[in-house]
């Protein structure tokens, strides 16, 4: 079973409530008609119950009913919700005012909902910016306890199967935190390390990757990632990590065998971790627009419960594999608990 296949499996076998904030949105409804449609999770559209009728009717989707819709603005729980908002931020000087106007938006009506416990995860980031997702996501949900940061990760499923876990990858951070301290990258190592098991289910070998291997070169930006691997081998001494490491001896095997002789990670690693988000970023789509990879995430880790953003050039079929991916970082939280 290939890691998509499993990941939808374990999705459906243990359904989750995931919110789609987004129902105005094509793609959106297409992907919750499919999700409903193959049982993958118990999907909650906010919008228009018109409006989302509406436009079911000219996609030709059946099995919207399937899901449950919430409007905001007549949502019979929006004052229940503001007043717990303002509870959570009048010390940040929020007012009743402002908290029932923003029970009225759905990117913090969804954060909202989970923290109540009404629902499981949350999927945005079609039609909004990464900051308009995560902005509620930090002031309700926050971060789970003893993670420093919140950080990004790629499942990547390469065309090369003799590359990282029989063609997939992991990649972080590629998605939040523009330029981590040593100690949050150390932090984003281990984050990434756990959601790889948990999601792809393989034994995670974690390269942290740098314009160095092993000394070779001599810069500030290095010593930041010599420092965070050491924080991370510390803390998680179990763990096959290692660095500094250039990418060709992270994942060559004669190259890593060359340039870092007796590494538990060096020509074998399937988890790489990147010293910045312009890295990170850079280096995922590189792999996917060149390599033809299938890019799934982002995927969040670090937030105490699952709320993944999506690319606003996202199809359908990325955000259905977002919800999947979420309903199982939820039953693993829930594992946890």
């Amino acid at each position: 079973m290939d890691v998509i296949a499993k990941i939808v499996s374990q999705a459906q076998a243990n359904i989750q409530r995931i919110v789609l904030p987004e129902g105005g949105d094509n793609r959106t409804l297409i992907a919750a008609d499919k999700l409903v449609a193959d049982k993958v999770a118990d999907i909650i559209l906010m919008g228009n119950e018109e409006e989302i009728a509406a436009k079911a009717a000219e996609l030709g989707l059946k099995n919207i009913s399937g899901a449950t819709i919430i409007n905001p603005l007549t949502n019979p729980k929006k004052e229940e919700y503001a007043t717990y908002l303002y509870e959570l931020r009048k010390s940040k000087g929020m007012t009743m005012e402002q908290a029932i106007k923003l029970a009225e938006d759905p990117l913090y009506l969804a954060p909202l909902m989970i923290k109540k416990g009404d629902a499981d995860g949350e999927i945005a980031g079609a039609c909004n910016a990464t900051s308009s997702v995560l902005r509620p996501a930090f002031q309700i949900v926050k971060t789970a306890p003893g993670v420093s940061v919140v950080s990004g990760m790629f499942i990547m499923v390469l065309k090369d199967n003799t590359l990282g876990e029989d063609g997939v990858m992991t990649f972080a951070d590629c998605a939040v935190c523009p330029d981590p301290t040593a100690e949050e990258l150390a932090q984003i190592a281990i984050s990434t390390a756990e959601t790889t098991k948990a999601l792809a289910g393989f034994e995670p070998r974690v390269a942290m990757l740098s314009f160095s291997t092993k000394g070779s070169a001599k810069h500030e930006r290095i010593d930041k990632v010599i420092e965070a691997t050491r924080i991370a081998k510390e803390r998680c001494p179990e763990m096959m990590l290692d660095g500094e490491m250039q990418l060709d001896a992270a994942i060559v095997p004669e190259v890593g065998a060359s340039k870092a002789p007796g590494s538990p990670v060096a020509g074998k690693a399937n988890v790489l971790v990147f010293p910045s988000l312009e890295a990170g970023n850079i280096g995922y789509k590189l792999v996917q627009r060149f390599a033809g990879a299938t890019a799934i995430g982002p995927i969040l880790q670090g937030l105490a419960a699952p709320i993944n953003d999506l690319s606003r050039g996202c199809s359908a079929e990325d955000i259905y594999l977002t919800v999947a991916v979420a309903a199982v970082q939820s039953i693993q939280l829930k594992s946890k608990q």
